[in-house]
């Protein structure tokens, strides 16, 4: 005798939650094919009618409406499964990730670096198997602790025995702050360079814009126009751009570079203004310091360390620069070349943006006094 099917009532909270699941299109389809057969059953259509509209056996649709008779609708959720045994041990994993974390040299392997192949034959010889874990696996456990050891970067340890008080003084200028105190509102920053050797190049061909599923296109060959030196200056809180393009550079032309800043206002009537420069030869030591004094009374050089280019925040304009005037490079003359980064510095400085600098001199002397707590190079500066 065949037993009748159990008549499933449904409480406010079910019905609301069951045609949630059915209804929203984020629910996977699966639980909501269980919610229908539900609300369905609730609403007097019968198994074999379910079956034909869920495109299901009757069977399923059965057991389905038992496991929700018995669980309510945490019963039409997956039950947890037990999955493939597991083959590979955990002492596997642990084997691989420490090699990852070893120099290939340390276990003499003629090797700079391993890549996922290269560590897979590893493991396999250490664990002395013929076969040892896959490269996808190796991938996934190496994701799951974010190493790459495939990867790496260049880094230079400071060797100047007065780095901490020179590169503290540039990032004071950055917070406002001068040999313990603030800056008055007529004292102003400004951190300048030079970008040397920028090449015009005229390609054979003319540039292709974009177009639908198609890159623009540049073409490879091209021919030189020559070359010109672009120096430029960064006032680090106003955001304003100041630049000139040279045949060369050298003290004369960033001279002419001081000259152009100090003669506008606000910098012509400041109490003081402060000039972030690098050690090139343009502006190197105390003497140039000295001779650029000598013609503007205002100025103080601040000069960054040795091998601390990242601290001047000049660097990070060029690159700008670089990345959306300079490339990709596909122009008619150095006069066209001058015009656009000139435009480009107008452009920019009308943004009236500074850089949101986050690198402070406490961080410094952290990272000073024990440079292997970060894995992160100096230096961290945001540009806005």
């Amino acid at each position: 005798m065949v037993q009748p099917a159990v008549l499933i009532a449904l409480t406010a909270v079910e019905e609301q939650k069951l045609t949630s699941w059915a209804r929203a299109a984020t629910t996977p389809q699966r639980l909501a094919r269980r919610a229908r057969i539900i609300l369905g059953s609730a609403a007097g259509v019968g198994s074999r009618r379910l079956a034909q509209q869920e495109r299901l056996s009757r069977t399923t649709v059965q057991r389905w409406r038992a496991r929700f008779v018995a669980d309510g609708c945490d019963g039409l959720e997956d039950r947890p499964r037990c999955g493939r045994p597991r083959v590979l041990a955990p002492t596997t994993r642990a084997l691989v990730v420490a090699l990852a974390c070893e120099r290939p040299a340390d276990r003499n392997v003629p090797l700079s670096r391993y890549s996922l192949s290269e560590l897979a034959s590893e493991a396999a010889s250490v664990l002395n198997t013929e076969v040892g874990p896959s490269r996808s696996t190796i991938w996934r456990w190496l994701t799951l602790d974010a190493l790459r050891p495939w990867r790496h970067h260049c880094w230079i340890f400071p060797r100047d025995p007065h780095f901490l008080e020179l590169a503290a003084r540039v990032l004071d200028l950055y917070a406002c702050r001068w040999q313990g105190q603030p800056l008055w509102a007529d004292e102003f920053v400004i951190s300048a360079d030079e970008k040397t050797s920028i090449q015009a190049r005229r390609r054979l061909q003319p540039t292709l814009p974009p177009g639908p599923y198609q890159a623009a296109r540049v073409e490879h060959e091209y021919e030189r126009q020559g070359a010109l030196q672009y120096l430029a200056a960064w006032d680090v809180h106003r955001a304003v751009v100041f630049g000139r393009c040279e045949p060369k550079t050298g003290k004369a032309a960033f001279g002419r570079l001081v000259d152009q800043v100090m003669a506008q206002e606000p910098y012509r009537s400041a109490r003081r203004v402060f000039w972030i420069v690098d050690n090139g030869s343009s502006h190197r030591g105390e003497r140039a310091a000295a001779e650029l004094r000598e013609r503007h009374p205002r100025v103080v050089v601040v000069h960054t360390p040795v091998h601390a280019s990242w601290l001047n925040q000049i660097e990070q304009y060029f690159s700008i620069l670089q990345r959306k005037v300079l490339t990709p490079n596909d122009l008619f003359s150095l006069q066209h070349l001058e015009q656009r980064i000139i435009a480009f510095g107008g452009r920019y400085s009308a943004l009236g943006k500074p850089f949101a600098w986050t690198f402070t001199r406490q961080e410094l002397e952290r990272r000073i006094r024990d440079p292997l707590l970060d894995t992160a190079p100096v230096p961290l500066t945001v540009a806005a």
